[in-house]
This record gives structure tokens, sequence and C-alpha cells, in this order.
């Protein structure tokens, strides 16, 4: 019996010994982002030196970049799963309404009108999720009906429930929610920013669990799954129903959340909240990375486009730009970022691909 001869050294496959080439540390799709913003902010604050003023613009703006941040994380738990929600703005105001009816008629504190508030816009991404799971029709088609629907029910109980269409009673620690920062908040001697409002709570509290869901939890994995290949998680056990429903009640409880914040900023609960989230709430989730097509999500990259997005906004501003030359701006320099980011991502492949 011959025994077996080892094929010669230049014949063995070792493809699987050498060490996996990684994109280069410039080519972070986050990384871009937040050299971006760094270099807009200086370049703003330059040009603008208000732009740097702690109260009167960095308070209000991160403020708007909290409460847009938690628009595009509603989004992008759709997205997540290869859908879209287009009511996001309706679903934001129909939460509004339960807190803001809550605190008017039902005498509730803050903390419970918040959970109402919340509970309301769960319910009704669940109930969109669904009417999408049992019916098969497409998320576009179902949420722009849900966004009429609701447009037209947040108005009509609105007119029924209030005078002026808003409901104006404010209870204990809205007013301090809305207007005191970090710098409000001391540990001995040492305070927080003035720049930084006290609302960004609820924001980082939402970046956390998103986070903390899609990567430490096979739920997360789940629905990351669900949106890659629905019938390759059929196949795999996952139930794609429900984890379809389980999206749309997160990214509806998100809106409302977004809607409170929104309210909490104002200063009032009125019809009106929301109606114009649909845009920020794509390209925050976009911007940061997150696909359309689903399957793939970043929870710090929406934090980083909707801030790219607001930096941009109030500079501008401050420059004298009119809204619709604002409006030219702004589509170029988003174009601009997305195409750097293409640039880098083609550069460092072809840097891999010369190196193998």
């Amino acid at each position: 019996m011959k025994t077996p001869v080892a094929p010669p050294d230049d014949d063995v496959d070792t493809t699987v010994r050498r060490p996996a080439h990684k994109p280069p540390f410039w080519v972070n799709h986050r990384l871009g982002l937040l050299v971006l913003i760094v270099v807009l902010c200086t370049l703003f604050g330059v040009l603008r030196p208000a732009f740097l003023d702690e109260r009167l613009v960095l308070f209000p703006l991160l403020r708007d970049i909290a409460t847009l941040t938690v628009v595009a994380l509603a989004q992008m738990v759709v997205l997540s799963v290869g859908h879209m929600n287009l009511a996001v703005g309706r679903m934001a105001a129909f939460g509004a309404l339960f807190a803001g009816f809550g605190y008017d008629r039902l005498g509730l504190s803050l903390p419970l009108g918040l959970l109402l508030c919340l509970s309301a816009g769960a319910a009704i991404g669940a109930l969109t999720g669904w009417i999408i799971a049992r019916t098969g029709v497409s998320s576009f088609v179902v949420t722009l009906a849900m966004d009429f629907a609701l447009l037209g029910l947040v108005s009509l109980l609105y007119s029924a429930l209030t005078e002026n269409a808003a409901f104006t009673t404010r209870p204990s620690g809205l007013a301090e929610l809305r207007s005191y920062s970090l710098a409000d908040i001391c540990v001995g001697p040492v305070c927080g920013s003035p720049a930084v409002p006290q609302m960004i709570q609820f924001t980082l509290l939402a970046l956390a669990g998103l986070g903390f869901l899609y990567g430490c939890t096979r739920l997360g994995r789940e629905l990351l799954l669900t949106g890659a290949n629905p019938a390759a998680a059929e196949l795999s056990g996952i139930p794609t129903s429900r984890r379809v429903i389980l999206a749309h009640a997160m990214s509806g409880m998100l809106a409302a959340l977004a809607g409170f914040m929104a309210a909490v900023g104002t200063g009032t609960f009125r019809a009106s909240i929301g109606d114009d989230f649909m845009l920020p709430s794509f390209l925050g989730a976009v911007l940061g990375g997150t696909l359309l097509t689903g399957g793939v999500v970043s929870v710090i990259g929406a934090l980083l486009g909707t801030s790219l997005v607001g930096v941009i906004r109030k500079g501008l501003d401050l420059l004298g730009v009119g809204l619709e030359s604002l409006n030219i701006y702004l589509g170029c320099v988003l174009l601009l970022a997305l195409s750097a980011d293409r640039v880098r991502t083609v550069l460092s492949y072809r840097k891999v691909v010369r190196s193998t």
C-alpha cells in the first residue's frame, strides 16, 4: 500500500493562511462624516464667529440635532428590515397628541405623559407593521396611506379637543427640560457645558438602546437578516412577520419620542408637529451608512449624518443664505459628501486588490 505523498509546497493553497486585508482607517464612513463636521464647524466659526455662541446658536442647534437624530433612528429601524416609513412625521404628531391630551385633560405628570406618548406611537407603528405583514403590500404604499389617514385623524382630534388646535398646558418640569443645559448640572464645582441641552438625554438613551440591540443581541441580528434576505431568514426559522411588526413598532415609538421632543422645544403640543420630519429621517439614516435595501444599519452614523445636515443648515443660515439658495447649497454639499465617501471606498478596495 502506497503512503500518500503531500503535494509540493508550491501547490499548496496559501490563501487561507494569508491575513485578511482591511481597508485603511481613513476609509471609515463615520470618520469621514466626523471630519467633515469638524471642518464645517471650523469654517463657519471663522466666517461667522457667532456660530460658536454657546447659548444663542449651539444650544438650539444641538437641541434640533437631538430631535432629528431620533427621527433618523425611527427611519433606520424600518430600513433595517428593508422597509420604509413615510408616516414618521404623522406618527410623531400622533404620539405628541396623546402626551398633550394627558397633560391638558388628565393632569398627568411629565414622565407619565411621555409614557402615554411612546405607547401611542408604538401602537400605531405596530398596526402599520401588522397590515404590511398580513397583506404583503409594500411598506411604501401602506405607510403613505397611514400618513394621509393620520393627517386627517390628528387634525380632527385637535379640532375636537382644543380651541386653538394646540394643547398649551405645561406640566411641571417641561419648561426646565426645554431651557436647561448641562451647565445646570454640577458635581461640586464642576458643571457641564451650557451649549448641551438636557433634552439630549433622550437621544443618548435611544442611541445606546439601539446600539445594544443591533450589536449585541440575537433579535437585532434577526432584524438585519430579515432585511438582507427575507427568504433565507424564513428558512432559518426566523419569524419574519413578527420582526417586521417589531421594527415598525419601534419606529412608531421613536417617532413619538421625536414628536414629544419637538413639542418640548416649542412649548406646545400642536397638530403641525412632525410636518418636516420625513426628509431628515432619510437624510440622517442614509448619510450615516444605513442601506435603503436593508440588512445594514449604523446607529452612530445616523447621529453624524443628522449633525452634518444640522451644521450645514445653521451655518448657511448665519451666512445670510436665503431659503431657496440654502436648499441648493445643502444639496450640493450633501452630494459632495456622498461622492467623497464613494471615492474613499473605491480607492480602498483598489488598494486591497493590488495588495492581494
